[in-house]
């Protein structure tokens, strides 16, 4: 039985997870760790300034975090503290904020970080990374849309697609939206859109003369980045310390 604290447990995707994990044959909802205090599914929910107390005392095998970037930073190392293995799903991190998670991960525990935990995502990614390599001269343009509470622009999923293309065509200048007169360049458009409850919708444009590539992705429901979270939740149990994708979960590298 895998043993599951999770962080943000009275948010959205927090109360998600806590619902499957807590539904799961082989797992065992064991806490939650929220900016408040409460209960969700039959275990407390404590506040996130007693982490430390919480891990020592429900021993999870994973804490599962979706909440904000300040707040994962300080989970993360409280879980590298207690040795337990992490699932992140939070976006929107710095650079630093990422070495510092890194630094509390290695050689301490094992960490799946992913943008996003969708399998339909990941296997975009890696169709986007094959088309990118076969198509270096097409003009590239990438739309991202999410609802109209999220606050991280562009999504985390979209810093990856511009990681990925700038891995396999070589770094290009970003242009965040246009507007006035501008003849395009060799550079990449990126377009954000906010609104209502749209979930998450990704696409990549490759156009070139007389014809355009357009790879997306659309997500109808939260439940699998939830899905995908316990996916690695699963896997993430055990390993080497060390910092993991989901590509590496699904095997996909």
């Amino acid at each position: 039985m895998i043993k599951v604290v999770v962080c943000g447990a009275l948010g959205r995707m927090g109360t998600m997870v806590g619902r499957l994990v807590n539904e799961a044959p082989d797992m065992e909802l064991v806490g939650g760790i929220d900016l408040r205090g409460g209960s969700f599914f039959g275990v407390d929910v404590t506040e996130a300034a007693m982490i430390d107390s919480l891990l020592a005392s429900a021993r999870p095998d994973v804490v599962v975090d979706f909440t904000a970037p300040g707040a994962t930073v300080g989970h993360v190392r409280a879980a590298a503290t207690s040795r337990t293995a992490v699932v992140v799903g939070t976006t929107g991190f710095t650079p630093e904020q990422r070495d510092e998670m890194a630094k509390a991960i290695e050689g301490t525990i094992p960490a799946v970080i992913s943008s996003n935990f969708s399998i339909g995502v990941n296997i975009f990614w890696k169709l986007l990374r094959e088309a990118a390599r076969m198509l270096p001269e097409y003009d590239v343009e990438v739309i991202e849309a999410h609802h109209r509470y999220k606050k991280d622009a562009p999504s985390g999923t979209a810093k990856t697609i511009l990681q990925i293309l700038d891995e396999e065509l070589g770094s290009r200048e970003k242009k965040y939206g246009r507007e006035g007169m501008m003849e395009r360049g060799r550079e990449i458009g990126v377009h954000v859109i906010r609104g209502g409850d749209i979930v998450g919708d990704h696409s990549v444009l490759f156009s070139g003369n007389f014809e355009t590539i357009n790879l997306s992705h659309r997500a109808y429901d939260r439940a699998v980045f939830a899905h995908g979270a316990l996916k690695a939740a699963h896997w993430v149990v055990g390993k080497k310390p060390g910092l993991y994708s989901m590509a590496d979960v699904l095997d996909l590298k």
